[in-house]
């Protein structure tokens, strides 16, 4: 399987796509993150909240998804911490990361939103339920687990990580605040001869260290005690061709969040941007479902 990577260097698809400009946006008593916000057809479309995967940004793992999304919704991405532009703190945590993104939505205003995840991204939503279920009136979660250490292999890989990013931590974290300092250009409209120079400058903005400090958080990663108990409308994206997170764990956790509805899709666990053609219908069509359904609770 390609890493995003080399499948920018290698020129793999990258549709043409409007890059929405953003600005920082102060979180009072957290720091200062990264933000995009996309209007919606409306004055009081729904607001979605995306979060990205691990090692990229809001608009690296979201800019094909951004143009359709807001034909119905208002369309917010933010850098998590430690990420991008992200807040840079002395140590890095889920816990933390599911905080910024209730502040966020707290900063702007943003009215019963839902909030949509992709890998990473779909941990941390879990966990914006879970630590401000109040602030949120739906999920959408793809390319999603609860659980890490399933098997041997991950139980010993996400342990040496752990290890390993302790003792790093201090280089981590200055590594992270040099890549966080590099400038990248404020893009508009880009062909796709642009796209793949875009996306590496993004790329290169979150360091190898800061993967590390976020692979072993979420080596600690565990939601299914109360998974059951998540009462929002939820909906989950099943990328069937995934090497990193198994379908049927996908599919498990859809099955114990109450009334969540799967949309399965034949790709694998970079599908948010290398195969944007199949994920980003499925992704709407799922965040659609989502605002119906809760316009149905609400009444």
């Amino acid at each position: 399987m390609l890493s995003p990577l080399d499948a920018v260097r290698r020129g793999v698809y990258m549709p043409y796509a409007r890059i929405p400009y953003g600005d920082m946006l102060d979180l009072p008593g957290r720091g200062a993150t990264y933000v995009t916000d996309t209007p919606g057809p409306e004055a009081d479309s729904p607001a979605i909240l995306l979060l990205h995967a691990i090692g990229t940004t809001g608009l690296l793992s979201w800019y094909p998804a951004i143009g359709p999304l807001s034909r119905h919704f208002r369309v917010v991405t933010m850098d998590q911490r430690w990420h991008g532009r992200g807040i840079q703190s002395e140590e890095f945590s889920l816990a933390d990361c599911a905080d910024d993104a209730a502040a966020v939505i707290e900063v702007l205003g943003l009215r019963h939103p839902i909030v949509g995840g992709y890998s990473m991204g779909s941990i941390i939503a879990q966990r914006v339920w879970r630590q401000h279920p109040h602030a949120i009136e739906g999920l959408v979660l793809a390319a999603t687990t609860d659980y890490f250490r399933a098997t041997p292999w991950e139980k010993g890989f996400h342990a040496s990580m752990g290890l390993t990013m302790l003792g790093l931590r201090g280089l981590s974290r200055s590594r992270t605040l040099t890549h966080a300092a590099r400038r990248t250009a404020r893009a508009v409209d880009l062909a796709p001869s642009d796209i793949h120079e875009w996306a590496l400058t993004e790329l290169r903005r979150t360091s190898p260290w800061a993967v590390g400090q976020a692979l072993a958080a979420l080596g600690r990663h565990h939601t299914r005690p109360w998974l059951s108990r998540i009462d929002v409308p939820t909906a989950v994206v099943v990328t069937r061709q995934d090497k990193v997170i198994p379908p049927g764990r996908q599919l498990a956790l859809a099955r114990r969040i109450p009334g969540a509805t799967v949309h399965d899709i034949a790709a694998g666990h970079a599908s948010c941007v290398l195969q944007s053609e199949v994920f980003v219908p499925a992704f709407v069509e799922a965040a659609v479902t989502v605002a119906a359904r809760r316009g149905e609770l609400r009444r």
